[in-house]
C-alpha cells in the first residue's frame, strides 16, 4: 500500500539566509535610515529589535517577504508579543516551529478521520504516517490538510512509498 510521512520541518540554512537578506534590505531602506533595527537567529527563535511599533511591523513584513522568496512557509514562524527591552527599544521573539507536537498530531488525525477519505494515519514521534490503497487518496488528504485552517503548521511529504 502507498504511504508517506507527514512532517513539519524548517530548513534552518534557508531561514538563516532569509534573515540575512531581510537585515540587508532593512539596512538599505530609506525609512530605516539612522535607526537601530536588528534580526538575530538564536537556535529556534529569531530576536527582532527596533525603536518603535512601526519599525517592528515593517521589519517583520520584510522578513515574511524574504521567507516567501526562499520557499519557507509563513506558518513556520510564530511571532510573540512586542515587549519593551529598555533603552527606548522594543523586542519581539519569533519562534520557529519544527516538528508536529502530540496535540497537533491528534488534531490532524481527527481531521483525516472526519474527512471521509479512505486514508489511515498513525502518530510516530514528531511525524504522522499516512497510508491508503490509492496514491490519489493520499495526495487528496495531503492537499486537504495543507489548506485546512485548523492546521497552523507547515506540512511536507517525506519518505513516499509506492507499492
Amino acid at each position: 500500500m502507498p504511504s508517506f510521512d507527514l512532517v513539519s520541518k524548517t530548513d534552518m540554512m534557508e531561514m538563516k539566509n532569509a534573515i540575512l537578506m531581510a537585515q540587508k534590505e532593512i539596512n538599505a531602506r530609506y525609512d530605516f535610515k539612522g535607526s537601530d533595527v536588528s534580526l538575530e537567529l538564536k537556535d529556534t527563535t529569531i530576536e527582532l529589535k527596533a525603536e518603535d511599533d512601526y519599525k517592528m511591523k515593517a521589519a517583520l513584513e520584510i522578513l515574511r517577504g524574504q521567507l516567501v522568496k526562499r520557499n519557507i512557509g509563513q506558518r513556520c514562524i510564530d511571532p510573540q508579543k512586542i515587549e519593551p527591552s529598555g533603552n527606548r527599544m522594543m523586542k519581539q521573539t519569533i519562534n520557529i516551529k519544527n516538528g508536529i507536537e502530540k496535540e497537533k498530531a491528534k488534531a490532524i488525525n481527527k481531521i483525516i478521520k472526519e474527512s471521509g477519505l479512505k486514508v489511515t494515519s498513525s502518530i510516530m514521534d514528531d511525524k504522522i504516517r499516512m497510508t491508503a490503497k490509492k496514491i490519489d487518496d493520499l495526495q487528496g488528504a495531503y492537499q486537504m490538510l495543507r489548506t485546512n485552517k485548523e492546521v497552523d503548521i507547515e506540512l511536507q511529504m517525506e519518505n513516499m512509498k509506492r507499492d
